[in-house]
């Protein structure tokens, strides 16, 4: 079923806002340039909005100087605009237009900001469910985000959508173990790590023992499943939507492979995959869509 159409053109006192917030993704994320060729001209403005909105939700969270939770309400006090006011910044004016042009709901964006407070708080997870939880707020939106501009809104895409995208930030933990408890942040559960008798002050000692190892091999096959179950959205949503989905998929994936290919240690080396690799990836997942015609 092809995505809903809607219009989608920018009204030309609003270009230049929309040009700024394609500046600040490119500033921030070194693959945009790359990610943008795959992108239609009529929507690479609208993520561009959405993309400086949740960067700024996540820099105020990450790497703001003062009260970080005094900013992230002012934050939220300026989204509201976006749905029952005027907004002054530009990119939220052009973030305004975005919204009403794909009729967005303001859950997804209030949730990002509910991470963020999450995160000021340092609280841990106990459980997985908690864990889960903390993407539900932290990373699911995004995908819902996404496809909203894409044209979807209904519940089983969305569904699927928060596999993928649970599966996204449940990767990035395990590759960030190291990084994050520098930040004074642990998201292993705590019930993982006393099944697998692995103790705080051992990860504060960057130990990795059997233990260790053992513990990151039960949550790389658990984020594994995670990604399998979201992959039937690829083949649900037309176009580039579907080379955006099977790629964000295939990346986390690789993400997994890394942690894998050094053995479970994070602590030591923070797994990666190349830039080579991920142009590969990229090139190759695109010729095959293309070829047989799936994109």
């Amino acid at each position: 079923m092809p995505a809903p159409s809607t219009s989608t053109r920018i009204p030309s006192a609003l270009e230049p806002a929309y040009q700024e917030c394609i500046r600040l993704a490119r500033s921030h994320y070194e693959n945009f340039t790359v990610a943008a060729r795959f992108l239609s001209k009529e929507v690479l403005p609208h993520l561009s909005a959405i993309y400086a909105y949740c960067r700024g939700v996540d820099d105020l969270g990450d790497e703001a100087t003062g009260d970080r939770l005094a900013l992230l309400e002012a934050w939220a006090a300026d989204l509201e605009l976006c749905y029952s006011g005027t907004p002054e910044a530009p990119h939220l004016q052009a973030l305004q237009h975005t919204i009403r042009t794909f009729d967005i709901p303001p859950k997804p964006f209030r949730k990002l900001i509910e991470a963020n407070r999450t995160d000021q708080l340092h609280q841990r997870p106990e459980t997985f469910a908690d864990l889960l939880h903390y993407c539900e707020h932290s990373a699911n939106p995004v995908g819902h985000l996404y496809l909203y501009v894409s044209g979807y809104h209904d519940e089983e895409r969305l569904r699927l959508s928060d596999f993928t995208c649970t599966a996204l930030q449940l990767a990035n933990f395990w590759q960030d173990v190291h990084r994050d408890h520098a930040m004074g942040r642990i998201y292993l559960p705590q019930e993982d790590m006393t099944r697998f008798g692995y103790t705080e002050d051992d990860l504060a000692a960057g130990t990795c023992n059997d233990a260790f190892r053992a513990l990151m091999a039960f949550q790389v096959e658990r984020t594994q499943q995670f990604f399998e179950q979201g992959l039937p959205l690829v083949n649900m949503v037309e176009g580039k939507a579907r080379l955006h989905i099977k790629l964000f998929s295939l990346g986390g994936l690789r993400v997994l492979d890394a942690v894998r290919g050094q053995g479970y240690d994070v602590l030591s080396k923070r797994p990666t995959v190349s830039k080579p690799r991920k142009a590969w990836l990229l090139l190759k997942t695109y010729l095959v869509m293309k070829l047989t015609r799936r994109i």
